[in-house]
C-alpha cells in the first residue's frame, strides 16, 4: 500500500474494520434492536432509551372448554448512555504513512482496548441479574461432567438450543482444554492441544475472555430469615413484568451490619423450589435469586431487591408456593469472598445496542462510519504551534439484560 494522507474517514473506515473483525464475544450478545434507531434525525444523543417487549407467554388449557386469558408484555428499557473512547496523537509525518503501519501501531491497539473495555463494562452489568448459578463457587471448571452442568441448567430453563455461548475466564478455559486433550475425538483434541480452543462443545459456543468480572459478596452476618408471609408478586405488577423484580423483607442478620448483602449474592429460601418454564411443575431444584442492589442491615432486618419475583401462578409462574415468615434463606458462597464469574447464556439473554453518535458542528473533518450495527466517530484537534494532531475516537452503546432465566453462572466441583 502506498503512503497516503490520513484523514478522519480513513482512520474511521480503519477502525471499523477492526472493530468488525475483533468483536468477539461481543457478538455472543442480542443485537437486533439497534435497527429501530435508524429512522431517528440529528444523530443519537446520550440519554436516548429503548423499550424491548418481554415476551408473553401463556398456559395450556386441558379440554374442550374456551379459556381465555390476557396477554400481559412486560417492557425493558435500554438506555442508549455508555460512551467510549480512545484519545491518540500523531505527527503531520505520522500522517503520510502507510495505513497498514499506522493501524498496527496504533488503531489495532486501540481499537482491541475499546472492546476489552466495552465487554467489561456489558459482562459487569449483566452477571448480577443472572440468578441462576451451577457449581461451588471458587472451584474452577476442571473437566466436560461440570462443563455439561451448565448446559443441563439451561437445558432445565428451557433455554433455545441453538444461540448458546459460554464465557470462561482463562484459568477455567485452560482447565477445560486441558480436559479436552484426552478425548479420543482428533480434530477436538488437535484443537485443544495445538491451538487452545474450544469452539463448539455440546450445543455452546465457548470464549475464553479475561474481563469476566470477579463477584465479592457481602458481609452475611447473621442467620437470615423471610420476614412475614405471603410475599409472593402478580406478573403484572410493574416491578414483575417491566424490570423483573421485587422486594423481600427479611430480619435475622446481625444488627447494623454494612452491606450484609451485595448487589450479585444468590441465596436460596427453605422449600421454595423452581418450576419448569414450560410445563410449571416442581424441580428437584431450590430456586435461587439474586441480590439486585447493596443492602444494609437496620437492627436485624434488611429489605432486598431481588430477581425473578416470587410467582406462585400463572403462565410467568417462578416457583411451586411462596416462602413462609421465617422461612431461612441460605447464602451461595462464603462472606466476603471473591469469586469468578463465568457466564453460560442463550443470546436472547444479554442486549448490545451500539449506535451512531452526532457530528458536533464545530468539529471540523470529522468523520462517522457505521457497518453492520457498529458505528465509529472520528474527530481530528489540531495543535498549530507543535504541529500534531490529536484524534478523538468514540463509540456510544447500550447494555441491558433481556432475560436472565435463559442465563446462569458456573463453577467448578471439588473432584475427590
Amino acid at each position: 500500500m502506498t503512503n497516503t494522507t490520513l484523514t478522519a474517514d480513513v482512520i474511521a473506515k480503519e477502525a471499523l474494520m477492526i472493530l468488525e473483525n475483533e468483536l468477539g464475544v461481543l457478538d455472543t450478545f442480542h443485537r437486533a434492536h439497534e435497527s429501530e434507531w435508524t429512522n431517528r434525525v440529528n444523530g443519537y444523543k446520550i440519554g436516548d432509551s429503548l423499550s424491548i417487549r418481554r415476551p408473553a407467554d401463556y398456559t395450556v388449557r386441558s379440554g374442550p372448554v374456551l379459556a381465555t386469558q390476557d396477554t400481559i408484555e412486560g417492557m425493558v428499557d435500554i438506555q442508549i448512555n455508555q460512551q467510549r473512547g480512545v484519545d491518540f496523537r500523531f505527527t503531520s509525518t505520522d500522517l503520510t504513512l502507510k495505513m497498514s503501519d499506522l493501524s498496527e501501531r496504533v488503531i489495532k491497539p486501540a481499537m482491541t482496548n475499546l472492546l476489552n473495555a466495552v465487554a467489561m463494562d456489558c459482562f459487569n452489568e449483566f452477571y448480577r441479574e443472572v440468578y441462576n448459578w451451577v457449581g461451588t463457587p471458587g472451584q474452577t471448571i476442571k473437566n466436560n461432567t461440570q462443563f455439561s452442568a451448565a448446559l443441563q441448567r439451561l437445558d432445565e430453563l428451557s433455554a433455545p438450543g441453538d444461540g448458546r455461548c459460554a464465557a470462561l475466564t482463562p484459568a477455567d478455559h485452560w482447565a477445560v482444554v486441558g480436559s479436552q486433550t484426552t478425548l479420543l475425538h482428533q480434530q477436538l483434541v488437535g484443537s485443544a492441544y495445538e491451538k487452545g480452543t474450544l469452539g463448539m462443545i455440546g450445543d455452546a459456543m465457548t470464549y475464553k475472555t479475561q474481563v469476566l468480572p470477579t463477584h465479592t459478596t457481602g458481609a452475611h452476618a447473621g442467620t437470615p430469615l423471610v420476614m412475614g408471609g405471603n410475599q409472593n408478586v402478580m406478573y403484572d405488577d410493574t416491578e414483575s413484568k417491566n424490570n423483573w423484580r421485587q422486594n423481600l423483607m427479611t430480619d435475622g442478620w446481625t444488627s447494623n451490619t454494612a452491606n450484609v448483602v451485595r448487589a450479585g449474592d444468590v441465596f436460596t429460601i427453605a422449600n421454595v423450589f423452581q418450576v419448569n418454564a414450560k410445563t410449571k411443575a416442581k424441580t428437584q431444584n431450590l430456586q435461587q435469586f439474586t441480590v439486585l442492589a447493596d443492602a444494609s442491615a437496620t437492627g436485624g432486618a434488611a429489605t432486598l431487591s431481588i430477581s425473578p419475583p416470587i410467582i406462585t401462578s400463572g403462565p410467568h409462574q417462578t416457583v411451586d408456593a411462596a416462602p413462609a415468615d421465617n422461612a431461612a434463606i441460605t447464602l451461595v458462597g462464603s462472606a466476603n469472598t471473591a469469586y469468578p464469574q463465568n457466564l453460560f447464556y442463550h443470546k436472547n439473554a444479554f442486549a448490545l445496542c451500539m449506535v451512531p453518535m452526532e457530528i458536533p458542528q464545530a468539529a471540523y473533518h470529522a468523520s462517522r462510519q457505521s457497518y453492520k450495527n457498529m458505528s465509529v466517530r472520528v474527530i481530528p484537534i489540531y495543535d498549530g504551534t507543535n504541529d500534531r494532531s490529536s484524534w478523538r475516537l468514540d463509540i456510544l452503546y447500550g447494555r441491558k439484560t433481556i432475560d436472565p432465566r435463559i442465563a446462569t453462572r458456573a463453577s467448578g466441583a471439588e473432584v475427590s
